[in-house]
């Protein structure tokens, strides 16, 4: 397959927010105790009782920014439970997730020590579902007020004098459904209550996130904008990838067909239409575009594997997972100038996870290296680049072949990054560049394939896929061509010469 494109250099189409490529960390599974937390006795190398080797890979991804504790967990939890002496910290029965008992030696502190050593920014979603305003309110003076005050002399008495900045605060979660089943009028009267009292503290100030739609529920949305919209600086949007319609039987992770891979990416690519249809809302309502749109639930959601406990969501994860996470940020490049965040679902061990761990054992999955291959895009300016994207066909259905994203970065590299969704077909890429002197570059890259559609890394091989040098590409007076392989993920760096 031949495709043509043309690449416009010196034509910006705004930035790529950091904070898109966010994550999600919820007391969920294995996501937290075990893929996270070890506690400080653990004989897993840790600092503070803070797994190593997990924050080392995350921050070589340059991870920006972090949500915790939920999703569903956020509105059952009660953030004076996971603060004090370890020992005398109540346990609680995790009702959404597998029933286990949540012992809460994990809470505030250790999530900010956390986000110290991985240097990324807290997004702490507060319990709106359950809670009350003053639970809300304490919270946030807890976490960021400096002065004298119950909550400062608590936090203080808790062995954390100065207090923390905390930008990012979601009022609720999902409380259309786990959240505490609400109706959107009635959710947008509570979330204009509880946000009155979250308060901002000396120079500390927050962005208050409200709970927008799950998928297409428009009319949410509309309600939302309409009711509250002046009293939010962000809104929420969740959609996850399954290969069926069926919650039930969602499908294996592993072991699928040609169908099923195909059937994913085709839903995966209905982000694109989600977001333009809640951003025309938003447009009606926010004309501006100050209000920003914030994916923190997206990704691929499975079967669990076999064996393992269904309320714990464990699944691994494929080439097919690569080509979703590439497909999706590059619908996130396109609509930067709304969406401001977005958090994969979730970092370890659970869904889409970027890592997989089994006792001192750690994987980096096919996801992992799409988020580290595609870094270089991080606060970048997105350029303007049109291309064909051909037509991938499978039992009369139809989705783009290649989807692809550009930008510039502060140091003037341009990063072209290609999703060849083809499970069984090479393509050929031929992009037109304007606006640099094409003789007067020089170019690398690296790319994610695999052997089959479920390619992936295990214990046992975890290095079964990972990025390998890229080289099948020329450049010839200012035409760029591309031999992107079959079901690959493919990031260029083009550097002008001095």
């Amino acid at each position: 397959m031949s495709l043509r494109g043309v690449l416009n250099a010196d034509s910006g189409k705004g930035t790529i927010n950091r904070n898109i490529y966010g994550h999600f960390s919820e007391h969920l599974g294995r996501c937290i105790y075990e893929g996270i937390w070890v506690g400080e006795d653990s004989p897993i190398p840790n600092t503070n009782g803070i797994r190593n080797d997990v924050v080392e890979a995350l921050k070589q991804i340059r991870i920006p920014v972090l949500r915790w504790p939920g999703g569903c967990f956020a509105d059952e939890y009660h953030w004076k439970d996971g603060i004090g002496p370890k020992e005398t910290r109540k346990r609680m029965v995790n009702t959404h997730w597998g029933g286990v008992v949540e012992n809460n030696h994990f809470g505030t502190h250790e999530f900010m020590e956390l986000c110290r050593q991985l240097d990324c920014e807290p997004y702490i979603n507060g319990n709106l579902g359950s809670g009350t305003v003053q639970e809300m309110s304490e919270w946030v003076e807890y976490l960021t007020f400096g002065g004298v005050s119950p909550m400062a002399e608590l936090r203080t008495h808790n062995g954390r004098k100065e207090p923390w900045k905390v930008t990012y605060f979601g009022v609720g979660n999902e409380n259309w459904g786990c959240g505490g089943n609400m109706r959107p009028e009635y959710y947008a009267d509570e979330y204009r209550r509880y946000q009155t009292y979250v308060r901002n503290y000396d120079d500390n100030r927050i962005h208050r996130i409200a709970c927008g739609p799950n998928s297409d529920d428009y009319n949410w949305m509309d309600v939302l904008m309409r009711e509250a919209g002046r009293f939010m600086d962000s809104i929420t949007l969740h959609y996850y990838t399954l290969p069926t319609d069926n919650w039930q039987d969602k499908g294996p992770a592993t072991g699928f067909d040609e169908q099923a891979w195909f059937t994913t990416l085709q839903k995966a690519l209905r982000m694109d239409d989600l977001i333009t249809r809640h951003r025309t809302i938003m447009d009606k309502y926010d004309p501006e575009g100050r209000v920003g749109l914030i994916v923190d639930e997206w990704g691929t959601w499975y079967n669990v594997e076999p064996g393992t406990n269904p309320g714990f969501l464990y699944q691994q994860n494929t080439m097919r997972d690569a080509l979703v996470a590439g497909l999706t940020l590059n619908i996130f490049h396109k609509h930067n100038q709304r969406v401001r965040m977005a958090n994969i679902a979730q970092t370890v061990n659970v869904l889409q996870a970027v890592i997989l761990t089994e006792g001192e054992k750690m994987v980096l999955t096919p996801t992992y290296h799409v988020f580290d291959m595609y870094k270089v895009h991080q606060d970048a300016e997105m350029l303007d680049l049109s291309l064909d994207t051909g037509s991938y066909k499978l039992d009369g259905s139809d989705i783009p072949a290649v989807t692809a994203t550009a930008s510039r970065d502060t140091q003037g590299k341009i990063h072209l990054s290609f999703c060849n969704l083809q499970h069984n077909a090479e393509a050929q890429v031929t992009i037109d560049v304007r606006g640099l002197n094409g003789n007067d570059l020089t170019m690398t890259g690296s790319t994610l394939t695999g052997d089959r559609i479920d390619a992936h890394n295990t214990f046992a091989q975890p290095d079964a896929v990972k990025p390998q040098p890229f080289e099948s590409f020329q450049l010839d007076g200012g035409k760029l061509t591309v031999n992107l392989p079959a079901m690959s993920v493919t990031t260029l760096e083009l550097v002008e010469k001095a």
